[in-house]
């Protein structure tokens, strides 16, 4: 039986790592010049539509 507190402790976990794989994602989709998926945007806490307002050089 998970205790309120394991459970928030996974919760915490889970979402560390989903975090850290969006930002790999956007991270190898702005290297190789492709738009990241709006999921990943969004997991980021990044507006989806507005990242492609974001200046480029």
């Amino acid at each position: 039986m998970t205790t309120p507190n394991n459970a928030r402790k996974a919760g915490f976990l889970g979402r560390a790592i989903a975090v850290f794989g969006a930002a790999s994602a956007a991270a190898a989709a702005v290297e190789s010049g492709r738009r990241p998926r709006a999921q990943d945007l969004g997991t980021l806490g990044i507006d989806p539509a507005a990242f492609n307002s974001v200046g480029r050089r």
